[in-house]
């Protein structure tokens, strides 16, 4: 992290409006984006931004320098999506094409998906997930963490992580191929 990003955090630690405002300015249409990939509806992602910056705010003693600022930042946006999803039972929105990452380099060999299977044959099948491994599959394929950040964020032990993650990708496999077979209306 910067000099100058280390400043700005110090001064908001001090309640300095300006600081938080430019720290505000600097990464909010970055974390709503991030909102937008779990909270289908606009205001509500945009009502999460918000919490989130104000928990960020509250919170600035416990950020510790281990970490951008963006990167604790956008932890905090997850979550708080998170909290939202499970509180509202809420579907995830659709994926944005060049945000999925269906080839996953440790899980080549056991990850191929057909040709013929489309995005939204992969979205609708993320849909499909239980909870429990649609939250990893997402922040695992989608989002980019890596299990012991994925553990950290959902409250859940590495091995959960990697077991939910194998999973949840076995049942992306088997709805997608009982599709391609045409075995399901």
């Amino acid at each position: 992290m910067s000099t100058f990003q280390v400043h700005i955090v110090e001064r908001c630690k001090t309640n300095d409006r300006q600081a938080q405002m430019q720290l505000y300015n600097q990464y909010c249409n970055g974390m709503l984006i991030v909102a937008l990939r779990f909270i289908k509806d606009t205001m509500e992602a945009e009502d999460i931004v918000q919490e989130a910056f104000i928990k960020a705010f509250t919170k600035l003693d416990q950020y510790k320098a281990e970490v951008s600022f963006g990167a604790w930042l956008k932890r905090i946006v997850i979550n708080k999506c998170i909290d939202a999803l499970k509180y509202k039972r809420q579907r995830l929105i659709e994926l944005d094409e060049h945000h999925l990452n269906v080839v996953d380099a440790d899980y080549e060999s056991e990850w191929l998906v057909d040709d013929e299977v489309t995005i939204e044959d992969v979205k609708a099948a993320i849909e499909q997930l239980p909870e429990k491994y649609k939250y990893v599959v997402m922040l695992y394929l989608i989002e980019g963490y890596d299990h012991q950040e994925i553990s950290e964020i959902l409250n859940i032990s590495e091995v959960a992580s990697r077991t939910q993650l194998s999973r949840g990708k076995q049942k992306l496999q088997t709805v997608l191929k009982t599709k391609k077979n045409g075995t399901r209306s």
